[in-house]
């Protein structure tokens, strides 16, 4: 009885998107590393701000961890 309630596991997001969010979400992260080095690079050491560099290392962080993620499930590595 308890077998015909359960219902299977589905993703929240449909599967056909996974190719497009992988490359997406890896622009993107890559982008905010990139402004995060020009950034490293350009402003001097007294400068520079903790908080904003923290914020956007983990935006890009994030980004690139998601899209790592579609990547894999794209290409059919399930995780």
């Amino acid at each position: 009885m308890e077998a015909q309630s359960v219902k299977p596991i589905s993703s929240p997001v449909p599967e056909a998107w996974y190719p497009t969010l992988a490359v997406l979400m890896l622009a993107v992260g890559l982008i905010v590393t990139a402004s995060f080095f020009i950034y490293e690079a350009t402003i001097s050491k007294k400068n520079r701000s903790l908080a904003k560099e923290l914020s956007t290392g983990a935006v890009a962080s994030v980004f690139l961890g998601f899209g790592s993620l579609f990547l894999l499930l794209a290409s059919g590595v399930y995780v």
